[in-house]
């Protein structure tokens, strides 16, 4: 593919013209300094002109046929021709036609000449035609002899680019072979070796621990899940977090050493703690060397401990294992704090309630009487009995009109007598319902004392209810709720479990082949765009 050359024209008539002078003169000298190659071009000219009158046409005409011009060879001969004013009546004649000119029809045309050119006058360029004409090239073209053989010559080039080819292809695999053996086979058997020979065997000890509950549990889902695994799946995770934190870490180390341990000298440099490490360098080591594990369905957590001594594992299996029991206890007993607490406070503030509800009816018993109940029944007895003679007296008086001739007196004497109980009844009606001296009437007083003495009621029962549950969380406060079960011990181990040395090469092979690709594609993709 050929890209059209972007330049800008100028069509400035001075510089034109003074560029053609500049040209005219460069050119002349290089005719003066070219005189003898010249002749002997002419002269080479002249011996191909014989050899080209002698043959016939038909056979230039077929040579040219047998040349294998490619289209656009083709069609740029015939606008050269058309552009010299030269008669041709197909493309090969029209090739051959300029070369017998001494044109090279394939000659590419610089585009800087051409403003400068369209500015020479007619006179410049009938001046400049001896000039112009490149004389050294066109012995070069006219004697060029047409290939006898363009199949050969065909087969030869074909050739030539496939050995092209292989070379190259050889080369580039050659190259990935080294690229190969520098960034992938030689550090994976470096590593393979370092495993194999160089490494410091580590041991492991595994152990596994559950977490069982024993209280019983309040009401129904306390109940259903008081036996399984979910109920003691909060306190299991709070283990594993607490064993795999960095405070772990510090308390194993001020108990058992195990900044020490890894920073002995017999450890391999690349395992090796560094002399007055960090913490968090050492939390780095931790966390590679102490593996936890929870399975939610059977509620047991495992754990792997891996050291340079079989029993330092042992001994740090042992002791995380104390930390754990410990956190446990610590987790439940929390909690028991906090339940007494609550019992307590819930039992004072009933105490509390219960004795103002008390105090509240007392006060409301010594406003006035000192048993209002006992007085509003009196008064209700007295007017009963009132209502009973009112009733006797009428039948009385009844009994005495019932006579043709009743005694008048003794008929004024009990209208008398029943008009003075009917006083009496109403008298003792309006001291039930007049205000006393605290305001209230008996009604309200007593209304007043009886829901006084419910409260009284429900206040002992709330006392009662929290008086129990007192004695239950104290009950529960001085025995163990969460017990932590060994399932599996550890055990000295006798033969080293790290490294592998195969699956420790392996995987440093599979991630570097990872990155080489990875790379490699990104490299591919960036030279495709740039491209």
């Amino acid at each position: 593919m050929t890209m059209k050359h972007k330049i800008e024209k100028y069509r400035i008539k001075g510089l034109a013209s003074q560029l053609a002078q500049r040209g005219n003169q460069e050119d002349n000298d290089e005719t003066t300094k070219l005189q003898p190659t010249l002749r002997n071009s002419a002269n080479k000219l002249e011996t191909a002109v014989v050899q080209k009158t002698q043959n016939p046409a038909n056979q230039d005409l077929e040579a040219v046929q047998q040349e294998g011009l490619s289209a656009r060879q083709l069609r740029m001969a015939r606008r050269t021709a058309q552009k010299h004013g030269l008669p041709f009546e197909t493309d090969h004649e029209a090739v051959l036609k300029l070369r017998m000119q001494g044109i090279d029809p394939f000659e590419r045309v610089n585009v800087l000449d051409i403003p400068a050119q369209a500015n020479l006058t007619s006179q410049d360029a009938k001046a400049q035609l001896p000039q112009k004409s490149a004389v050294s090239k066109v012995p070069a073209v006219l004697t060029k002899q047409p290939d006898p053989n363009p199949a050969a010559k065909r087969a030869d080039e074909i050739m030539a680019l496939q050995k092209d080819m292989i070379r190259r292809r050889r080369r580039n695999i050659l190259m990935l072979l080294l690229r190969l053996i520098a960034f992938i086979f030689l550090p994976t058997l470096m590593s393979g070796y370092y495993f194999a020979s160089l490494a410091t065997p580590m041991y492991s000890s595994k152990s596994a621990f559950q977490i069982i509950k024993a209280d019983s549990g309040a009401g129904a889902a306390g109940g259903l899940l008081s036996g399984t695994q979910f109920a003691t799946t909060p306190d299991a995770i709070a283990v594993q977090s607490y064993l795999e934190s960095k405070e772990a870490m510090l308390r194993l180390d001020r108990d058992v050493g195990f900044k020490a341990h890894f920073s002995d000298s017999f450890i391999d440099v690349l395992q090796r703690l560094p002399e007055n490490a960090s913490n968090e360098t050492a939390y780095k080591i931790y966390k590679k060397r102490i593996k936890l594990g929870f399975d939610p369905t059977e509620g047991v957590v495992n754990m792997e401990v891996i050291s340079a001594d079989p029993e330092v594992s042992v001994e740090f299996s042992r002791a995380l294992i104390t930390y754990a029991e410990e956190k446990v206890d610590g987790l439940s007993q929390r909690k028991k704090k906090n339940q007494l607490s609550d019992a307590k406070e819930s039992l004072q503030s009933a105490i509390d309630e219960r004795r103002k509800a008390q105090e509240a009816l007392v006060k409301l018993q010594q406003s006035t009487l000192l048993d209002p109940q006992a007085y509003a029944t009196s008064l209700r007895v007295q007017i009963s009995t009132l209502e009973q003679q009112i009733l006797s007296k009428e039948l009385q008086l009844e009994a005495l009109l019932d006579n043709l001739r009743p005694n008048e007196s003794r008929v004024s004497g009990v209208r008398a007598d029943i008009r003075r109980l009917r006083q009496a009844k109403t008298d003792t009606e309006e001291t039930m319902q007049a205000p006393m001296e605290n305001g209230m009437t008996l009604a309200e007083l007593l209304s007043r004392i009886q829901v006084s003495m419910a409260d009284v009621a429900t206040r002992d029962m709330m006392f009662q209810s929290s008086l129990e549950h007192l004695r239950a969380t104290e009950s529960d406060a001085t025995s163990q709720s969460r017990y932590l079960t060994l399932a599996v011990e550890p055990v000295k181990a006798e033969s080293a479990s790290h490294p592998h040395a195969f699956e420790d090469t392996l995987t440093v092979l599979l991630i570097l082949s990872g990155i080489y690709l990875l790379i490699s594609i990104t490299a591919s993709i960036l030279r495709e765009q740039v491209n």
